[in-house]
């Protein structure tokens, strides 16, 4: 895959998942253009959301928390 290619080595830019999670904030998604909240509230409230239903699996709290920071490649030139 040349995503995997251009991508995979992760050398294009480090950075942290908070650092991911903030630049989330500069995209409108195109799935969600009306939301008025950023991108990384969504984040947030979805691992509390996964937290409240599900208190014993905290691996599927941080799921809930990375589950859109591919969406960062937008930043990169790839299309949502």
């Amino acid at each position: 895959r040349p995503q995997r290619a251009q991508y995979g080595s992760c050398s294009l830019r480090r950075m942290s998942a908070m650092e991911a999670l903030e630049l989330l904030d500069q995209l409108v998604d195109e799935s969600d253009p009306d939301v008025d909240f950023p991108n990384s509230f969504h984040a947030f409230q979805t691992a509390e959301g996964i937290r409240r239903a599900h208190p014993d699996k905290d691996w599927f709290h941080l799921v809930g928390l990375l589950h859109d920071l591919g969406k960062v490649l937008v930043l990169c030139g790839e299309p949502q």
